[in-house]
């Protein structure tokens, strides 16, 4: 008895080896004509083996790409779309950078740091104190995200004189949203468990 395990590998498995074996057949014909007609019934059963990569878009592309890997680049057919090689499939990618800000207080993060800056540079208008709001409550929901007891409007109004030098100062007048979100039902829920 034979096992698989004994087998060859599976180049892509998620195709069987039955159809490896179709391959493997098609790379032995001698006739170009019947190599190229094999080829294309090959692909064509690929298709309804994998039904959903006729989701994506130019997915012929994709399964042609994967006939030439099952038969490890030795099937010499004339591919009708153009195939990438080992050495471009196997290539990794550059490394991304990724953007490394200081920031000074984490739960604020570097948009909030940047909008409050970018208000330090305005001068003072109607504009500006509507953007300082909008600042405002940003704030008050990161600190809400954060530590929902560290949350406080005159925290708020501290941090963002604080963060612009004294420059902008949240108005006294100006109502910063209230939070009642899911946290404090979660609040009333330890409490009335704590009572039982």
């Amino acid at each position: 008895m034979e096992y698989n395990s004994q087998r060859e590998t599976l180049l892509l498995p998620q195709y069987g080896r039955i159809l490896q074996g179709m391959v493997e057949y098609c790379c032995n014909l001698d006739d170009r004509d019947q190599r190229q007609a094999c080829a294309e019934a090959i692909v064509a059963v690929m298709a309804i083996l994998n039904p959903d990569v006729k989701k994506q878009a130019n997915y012929h592309i994709k399964l042609w790409q994967q006939l030439a890997i099952i038969s490890n680049y030795k099937l010499d057919i004339d591919y009708p779309v153009e195939i990438s090689t080992q050495q471009e499939l196997a290539e990794k990618p550059k490394r991304v950078p990724y953007p490394t800000h200081s920031i000074r207080q984490r739960h604020y993060g570097y948009i909030t740091e940047a909008m409050l800056n970018h208000l330090q540079q305005m001068e003072p208008s109607a504009e500006r104190e509507e953007l300082v709001a909008v600042v405002a409550n940003t704030m008050k929901r990161d600190l809400y995200n954060w530590n929902y007891n560290a949350m406080d409007d005159n925290k708020v109004r501290t941090d963002i004189a604080g963060y612009t030098n004294g420059n902008v100062e949240l108005s006294s007048d100006i109502k910063l949203t209230a939070m009642n979100g899911p946290r404090a039902s979660e609040e009333s829920t330890k409490k009335k468990r704590k009572k039982k």
